[in-house]
């Protein structure tokens, strides 16, 4: 019989942990008019920390990073997020473009009246892939329908090609133990997410989701010979980006870029992008002390 040792932690998921081996299962379906808003987006969407998510992974571009090819799982994951009311929603997100999309994609932004909140790099790798953040309110329905007119300007897949599951081959159970964190996982990448910031954060004088708009995603991809890599963004305050800077650094953690995401927001959030390469044991030592750093009093 196996056997999924598990951590209790804050989730931000609402997907269970998984053992090695067990294939993730499907989400509930969503109610209306949250599934209406996947219908216009062209995609499946999922509840999560309190907000309504959904992603069209990037699967048509091949992003490598020295001698590794990263998975859209771990980097290339293009999304939006619903949060609030159907008639008064907010919506906030990330999109994926390869170097030809980033013109059209910023002039149909403004075209639909959304808001471009920043325009920059994750990862440092071949080809250069830009990610532009963007924030809008109204409507969901009105909102998904901006932001499809905005998604037809790029290549990405979409409906996503549906992907077979792939049984859990990553150690779900070290990486959640390591970390103390639960997530998801699928095949050999694992996701987490967290909250580093307490208490609340404005932008323009309104309370936002912390899950949504200033989330610590991590991603981990494992590779042949028990390697790993991993990616993501410490999202923090800025007493913090030195500790956090250091952690990661004194554990041969790259970090790949620093910089906001959000205009307007009370306290202001930094977002330190990192790039992981080693065994995984060392990795997720690195990860969790940068963890450690970022919630010392």
């Amino acid at each position: 019989m196996r056997v999924c040792t598990a951590v209790i932690a804050v989730l931000l998921f609402t997907q269970p942990a998984v053992c090695r081996g067990q294939a993730l299962p499907p989400p509930p379906p969503l109610p209306a008019p949250w599934d209406s808003v996947g219908k216009i987006l062209k995609t499946s969407g999922t509840l999560t920390g309190g907000y309504y998510r959904y992603g069209w992974p990037r699967r048509d571009i091949t992003l490598r990073i020295g001698d590794v090819t990263v998975a859209p799982a771990l980097a290339l994951g293009a999304w939006a997020g619903f949060a609030g009311e159907p008639t008064a929603a907010t919506v906030m997100g990330d999109l994926v473009l390869s170097p030809a999309e980033v013109k059209p994609v910023l002039a149909e932004l403004a075209n639909q009246k959304i808001d471009v909140t920043a325009i920059h790099n994750h990862v440092v790798g071949e080809p250069q892939v830009t990610y532009v953040h963007f924030h809008g309110a109204g409507d969901a329905l009105d909102l998904a329908g901006r932001l499809d007119r905005v998604l037809a300007r790029t290549t990405a897949p979409r409906p996503p090609a549906a992907v077979a599951p792939q049984p859990v081959t990553i150690d779900t159970a070290m990486v959640f133990g390591t970390l103390g964190l639960r997530g998801r996982a699928q095949g050999n990448v694992a996701q987490l997410s967290t909250v580093l910031v307490p208490g609340q954060v404005t932008v323009n004088g309104h309370v936002v989701n912390g899950a949504l708009a200033y989330g610590t995603p991590i991603n981990i991809q494992t590779l042949d010979g028990g390697r790993a890599v991993a990616t993501g963004d410490f999202s923090i305050t800025g007493d913090k980006v030195a500790p956090v800077l250091a952690a990661l650094t004194s554990n041969g953690i790259t970090a790949t870029a620093l910089h906001s995401h959000l205009i307007g927001d009370e306290p202001k959030i930094y977002y330190m992008h990192f790039w992981a390469d080693g065994p995984l044991p060392q990795v997720l030592r690195g990860l969790r002390a940068a963890l450690d750093a970022a919630r010392a009093q």
